[in-house]
């Protein structure tokens, strides 16, 4: 099942650089292993905020949760989720 996940991130202003700088490394390694797993499909930057639109292929809602409760800034994250199916005027069978 695919779904459409929008996530804006709130770092609390209390963090130090070095904290974000932690974080925000840690996050990268964490997302790249899940594109390169081929499970996280696509992922794009949100034009001037600090927010993404991605698309994650999952097995089970639970596994969708596994994957993004995963990312080191999960829990400062608010997240939108839509479960996506195949228009059936789509030309394409899937987005890969």
């Amino acid at each position: 099942m695919l779904y459409l996940a929008e996530m804006e991130v709130h770092i609390p202003e209390s963090w130090s650089e070095e904290k974000i700088a932690d974080y925000i490394a840690r996050e990268r390694e964490t997302s790249q292993k899940w594109q390169k797993s081929g499970k996280w499909v696509y992922l794009w930057r949100v034009a001037g905020q600090y927010a993404n639109v991605s698309v994650i292929e999952a097995e089970s809602p639970e596994e969708f949760h596994q994957i993004v409760s995963s990312l080191p800034l999960f829990p400062y994250m608010t997240i939108k989720v839509k479960s996506l199916c195949k228009h059936p005027n789509a030309v394409r069978e899937t987005l890969l």
